[in-house]
């Protein structure tokens, strides 16, 4: 005969409200067009606290040093730098398991389904780069052609969550394909074109951290935090390179275990029984309770594989500290400050306006249209040419990484400054035409669903 369980004591009103909020924002959270409102907000203080009487508090804040230390070791940086350099090194993380999730299970894991992707993502670095270096022809001004190049995947992703449920799960594919391809190409450039002249001997620490995060992974531990140390090595030895020290992230993302850690039983058996142990010896032996609840504790962490636990981990603290904390200390533009009739800095402007707006959606859209013209590709279902024209207008949206390749683009602050307005304003035209267009496309693809729906039902008898 089974025992009836006991009743479960109502909680406190209090702690119900509690639980209840803490509910809704873990859902507001993962909200995509939430995060690129909130990098929109971070930017628009930025501009305006760098142009408002504050100002020069605005520049002091991030010239700040931060310093961490040793005995007599002392490594001293700006406040600016340790956002860039190192915060972004979280950024670029996130970006390599993107990545390296793609690869096994996502858009990337079949060459047939992500040839055309691929080949829109090129296009869409290819003409933008072009039309940007037709634009500046001096070597100084030239060196800022990957500037354009990338797409912000916050927001061109936060864009189209905002056209609503109307848009097809293949677009949004499409665009997140297409968007980490860019991601790809870009962190490809930023290490062959703007690392300058690499120290090999730092390659020696760096693979000193990959050793580590390799055995590691051999003695199958599992827990996050054992990592921190080897990837610090890494990051050290990038820094030590010449390399940016954020592609680090990269190198970690793409060597995340796809796969749960082996284990001698399936984790929802030692779950289950971890939970009975825990049962039985709840009343017997209370100091008994710690090795079931280690247990208990592995085999819940390893029913995800570490890319997705690690990923879901970290993406509210990338969404909501990172990538705004990097618009806050990065989209702060003096406008007065910015000469555009000096060195050019009007052509610097013009090319990254006019690449964001026009090239991208030009190279994205015109590549795929001759791709599937030669039968070498073709469309995903349920993507019509006005879903690609759509696609290609949010991948003009290139905010976080275009300002990312121009701190590294130019050492001129004047034509920094030029560079970063372009990357607002090229970002803002391509947001605002993405919308518009998608406005109207979500209609039409509504119209035709109707009519659709319409047609078949008239056809059953």
């Amino acid at each position: 005969m089974t025992l009836p369980a006991d009743p479960q004591p109502d909680l406190p009103r209090v702690q119900r409200l509690t639980e209840r909020a803490f509910a809704a924002l873990e859902r507001f959270l993962h909200i995509e067009a939430v995060s690129g409102v909130v990098l929109l907000v971070a930017a628009a203080a930025a501009l305006i606290w760098a142009n408002s009487p504050l100002a020069h508090r605005y520049h002091a804040l991030w010239h700040t040093p931060l310093s961490i230390g040793l005995g007599s070791f002392v490594f001293s940086q700006s406040l600016h730098f340790w956002i860039n350099d190192a915060l972004m090194t979280v950024f670029f993380l996130v970006i390599g398991m993107e990545i390296r999730r793609e690869i096994h299970e996502g858009a990337l894991n079949n060459l047939r389904q992500a040839s055309l992707p691929i080949a829109a993502a090129v296009g869409g670095v290819m003409v933008p780069a072009m039309l940007y270096l037709g634009l500046n022809g001096d070597p100084v001004r030239q060196h800022g052609w990957a500037v354009p190049t990338a797409t912000d995947i916050a927001f061109a992703v936060g864009i189209l969550a905002l056209l609503g449920r109307s848009i097809p799960g293949n677009v949004r594919i499409f665009l997140l394909a297409l968007a980490i391809i860019d991601d790809v190409i870009a962190v490809l450039i930023i290490a062959l074109f703007y690392s300058g002249g690499l120290d090999y001997s730092g390659f020696a620490t760096a693979g000193i951290g990959i050793l580590m995060v390799l055995a590691l992974q051999h003695m199958g531990i599992g827990l996050a935090y054992a990592y921190v140390v080897p990837g610090a090595i890494l990051w050290i030895g990038m820094l030590m390179t010449g390399a940016h020290p954020a592609l680090a992230g990269v190198v970690l993302g793409m060597m995340t275990p796809v796969v749960p850690m082996r284990m001698r039983e399936r984790p929802l058996d030692v779950l289950a029984r971890a939970a009975d142990e825990l049962a039985a010896r709840e009343k017997l032996e209370p100091l008994g309770l710690a090795q079931p609840l280690r247990r208990l504790r592995v085999a819940q962490r390893e029913l995800l594989p570490p890319v997705v636990r690690v990923q879901s981990a970290l993406h509210p603290w990338v969404a909501y500290g990172v990538m705004p904390l990097f618009a806050l200390a990065n989209a702060g533009i003096s406008l007065g400050g910015i000469d555009l009739s000096a060195g050019g800095a009007q052509w610097v402007m013009a090319g990254v306006v006019v690449a964001l707006a026009v090239g991208k959606p030009l190279g994205i859209v015109s590549v795929s249209w001759l791709m599937v013209r030669l039968g070498w590709c073709r469309l995903p279902p349920n993507v019509s040419w006005g879903g690609i024209w759509l696609i290609g207008l949010l991948g003009g949206i290139g905010f976080t990484m275009s300002i990312f390749i121009a701190l590294l683009a130019f050492a001129d602050e004047n034509l920094l400054g030029a560079a970063k307005l372009g990357v607002l304003l090229g970002s803002l035209i391509a947001a605002t035409s993405g919308m518009v267009w998608g406005m109207g496309y979500v209609r039409r693809h509504v119209k035709q669903s109707q009519v659709t729906t319409a047609s078949r039902t008239a056809a059953v008898p």
